[in-house]
């Protein structure tokens, strides 16, 4: 394994493992959120977000942490050479990011490029603004989305991983 993508719905963990894979097999880490969200929570342009993946990806070992699917799925994994998918139940990830949103929004803590999530998103109506509700609208489209690219002949030369519970992620971990 030189070049792993991990994907996942919010608050499945993917950032927290990819940060481990990268200290453990001394990959570079390339978090797709941060060069994705511009100051202000602003989108980085189409082309430029594309511009910037592939030329992280062109590197020789790596490993990436998001979806964006529509975006850069294509540059991501024509170059991976494994997927994890942290495919978690609800009822594990939702807590997880309602905590872990809870834990940003009283700290302040920055993300990317001067952004912080707010304690108020929680309450906004608006799943572009509420993590929470994007997560709950979209965990059924996480899963046949990489249920879907895990049997795709285009994608079958990638070694999927799909990881089903936290034992499961740092056990896959552990042996590594």
């Amino acid at each position: 394994m030189k070049r792993i993508s991990i994907v996942g719905p919010p608050g499945s963990g993917k950032t927290t493992l990819a940060r481990a894979l990268s200290e453990r097999l001394q990959l570079t880490h390339i978090e797709l959120d941060r060069l994705f969200h511009m100051p202000g929570w602003q989108p980085r342009p189409r082309d430029d977000f594309r511009a910037l993946v592939t030329e992280a990806a062109a590197a020789e070992r790596w490993v990436t942490d998001g979806n964006y699917q529509s975006k850069v799925q294509d540059i991501v994994w024509t170059r991976a050479d494994t997927v994890v998918w942290l495919d978690l139940p609800r009822r594990v990830v939702l807590p997880a990011l309602l905590g872990r949103t809870l834990w940003r929004g009283a700290t302040g803590a920055e993300l990317w490029n001067g952004n912080r999530e707010r304690l108020g998103s929680l309450l906004n109506r608006s799943p572009e603004e509420n993590l929470m509700l994007w997560c709950i609208q979209n965990f059924p489209r996480y899963r046949a989305r990489y249920t879907a690219a895990s049997t795709a002949p285009e994608w079958s030369r990638l070694d999927f991983v799909r990881l089903r519970s936290r034992r499961a992620i740092a056990g896959w971990l552990a042996g590594l």
